[in-house]
């Protein structure tokens, strides 16, 4: 898929404007590259990652009732991949230094991730399924045997 120009252009922005920021990808929430600006990683596989973590995520608040996922920050050794919602059907995700301040990243990613939903979310049809995680699978605990010290009218 043909990055679009205006994606391209706001994860450049946001390079710029997020000292420490290494890298930005905007991808479908499937797993496919929308647009990125990646040097050194590899920017397919990074957006297949992301939508696996993407999937756990969004079991994980739907199954702690959080409500619908807006973003994962995972925290390494030395920095920091930060996963934001980008409208109905796309994800932004961010790698950054350790000592990339943490709150901006924040900051900026989220208003990143907005206008590129935006970007997006205008052009999508207007019926566009939004992906919804399936319910985990319910279980249930297995009851230990039932003991009962009753004596029937048998016995003495």
């Amino acid at each position: 898929m043909a990055a679009e120009p205006e994606i391209v252009d706001e994860l450049r922005r946001l390079r710029s404007r997020v000292p420490y920021l290494t890298g930005a990808l905007a991808a479908s929430v499937d797993g496919l590259v929308l647009a990125q600006d990646t040097p050194g990683v590899e920017p397919d596989g990074m957006a297949a990652l992301t939508a696996a973590a993407l999937g756990v995520a969004m079991r994980l608040t739907d199954a702690t009732g959080q409500g619908e996922f807006r973003e994962l920050t995972v925290r390494g050794a030395y920095g920091y991949v930060a996963t934001y919602a980008a409208g109905r059907t796309a994800v932004l995700t961010l790698l950054a230094q350790d000592r990339v301040n943490a709150g901006r990243l924040h900051l900026e990613g989220r208003r990143a991730g907005a206008r590129i939903g935006e970007l997006l979310d205008s052009r999508a049809p207007a019926e566009a399924p939004v992906p919804k995680p399936r319910a985990p699978a319910r279980t249930r605990a297995a009851r230990p045997p039932r003991t009962t010290n009753a004596r029937t009218s048998t016995e003495s």
